[in-house]
């Protein structure tokens, strides 16, 4: 027979090791069951737990040393600040938040991807949560259950709620940024189109999260990603975007007067801010005065709201106003500067934040290389996936930092661009596994 069928036990073996990881991100979909650790926490430490077994049963080194020392170079600054908790509880679990989302999950990725195709499968399980998130996120809008957002429940926040308001924002990017990725590499024809009819799909819940800092550094990763796959290419969807953005604005009258107040209120940073920029730019000075009193190892994890008072001015209003979504109406404390690199600037200091922000250049310069390297042939859709995912993340953490159930999310994605930058520089053989003859991949195509 010239056909090869594979029997279905056969090809959910194949997927068998990115399944965890597949299900970290699917379970992200259910609502959160409170403020202690959710259902794809707990997954993430069972995929910790099953790379382990894995790797014992295999006998192999977990990692390369370049990818060892990139992903553990933020624990440096982590064990100092953690000495500098205000109690061994909060240091410990601090850390142990940190050392999930910038080490264990992304070595995780690391070690169970064993190609392309796994790094596909994962990259369209982002792509389904963000359309899952953004179907529910749409719905809120349309029927005034969202959370609050000037005096009415239109703000779309998915399953995560009106007390993580940047979650569905955060999925519904970070899988926009992968279906332009998928849309844009050396797919078949049909696989491109539907990315691209996925990519476009998600602009209109994007929008309705009125999240400026996911806006700007949607727009930026997706420019980055057009620019890197070529003039002709850019022309196109650029095009498509705009013709997308003219109907469901103007058609469907999706540009109403609260989203066209908060696109100009982008600009607005200096003249007239709204409280909110106000109170961000007073948790910022805050954050500074604290790097101030400690300028190496900061003032430890975990405090920052005991320490914020003492440094913030008059102008920061007692807390954001929470409603909407399933909350009843209550003030929730600003306990963060909503800036990643001034957050542990504070907690952190010097050393925590050239560990930890040296970690994410390296893993950009190699992620990078690797992207220049398949510029023209397979692995394209790949490369702008993993460097477009980092470029997010390190654009966003300007106007955000980790918190909330979304924040494994960030984990698994940062897990892509290891993979993509380390795993195929370090690991012997072909370039890719995936391209090994022999493999379930290469019978189904035929």
């Amino acid at each position: 027979m010239s056909h090869v069928l594979v029997p279905l036990p056969r090809r959910a073996a194949a997927l068998g090791p990115v399944l965890p990881l597949v299900a970290v991100v699917a379970l992200l979909a259910l609502p959160p069951t409170g403020d202690g650790a959710g259902p794809a926490d707990v997954m993430s430490a069972l995929a910790v737990g099953y790379c382990v077994i894995r790797l014992l049963r295999e006998r192999r080194r977990p990692l390369s040393r370049r990818a060892a020392v990139v992903l553990g170079l933020p624990v440096v600054g982590l064990a100092l600040a953690a000495m500098g908790a205000g109690s061994a509880a909060a240091g410990i679990g601090g850390m142990c938040r940190y050392l999930q989302v910038f080490v264990l999950v992304p070595a995780v990725v690391l070690v169970l991807l064993r190609g392309r195709a796994d790094f596909r499968v994962l990259a369209w399980s982002f792509v389904g949560l963000a359309l899952w998130q953004g179907a529910v996120g749409v719905h809120q809008y349309v029927t005034g259950t969202g959370a609050s957002y000037q005096g009415e429940t239109v703000r779309a926040v998915g399953t995560f709620g009106a007390q993580d308001v940047m979650g569905m924002a955060t999925a519904v990017s970070l899988g926009l940024v992968c279906a332009a990725g998928l849309a844009l590499g050396h797919a078949p024809r049909w696989q491109r189109a539907v990315a691209a009819g996925c990519a476009l799909l998600l602009v209109l819940p994007l929008a309705l999260s009125f999240s400026r800092g996911a806006w700007i550094a949607t727009a930026l990763t997706c420019s980055v990603q057009l620019a890197l796959a070529g003039l002709r290419r850019a022309l196109k969807v650029g095009a498509a975007v705009v013709a997308s953005a003219v109907v469901l604005m103007g058609g469907f009258g999706v540009g109403t007067a609260m989203l066209s107040e908060r696109i100009d209120s982008i600009t607005q940073v200096a003249d007239a801010p709204d409280q909110s920029v106000t109170d961000r730019y007073t948790l910022w000075a805050a954050a500074t005065g604290m790097w101030r009193e400690e300028p190496l190892t900061g003032v430890g994890l975990k405090n920052f709201p005991e320490y914020r008072d003492g440094h913030a001015t008059l102008a920061l209003s007692s807390g954001s106003d929470i409603e909407g979504a399933g909350e009843t109406f209550h003030r929730q404390a600003l306990l963060s500067p909503h800036n990643m690199y001034l957050l542990v600037l504070s907690e952190q200091g010097l050393v925590g934040v050239l560990t930890l922000a040296g970690s994410w250049l390296a893993l950009l310069v190699c992620a990078a290389r690797g992207l220049l390297r398949v510029r023209r042939g397979p692995g394209l859709d790949c490369g702008l996936i993993a460097c477009g995912l980092l470029l997010w993340q390190l654009t966003d953490y300007a106007y955000g930092d980790i918190g909330g159930p979304s924040t494994v999310l960030s984990g698994v994605a940062l897990g892509l661009t290891a993979w993509w930058g380390l795993a195929r520089v370090e690991r012997p053989g072909p370039a890719c596994p995936d391209e090994v003859p022999g493999r379930v991949e290469e019978a189904l195509a035929r």
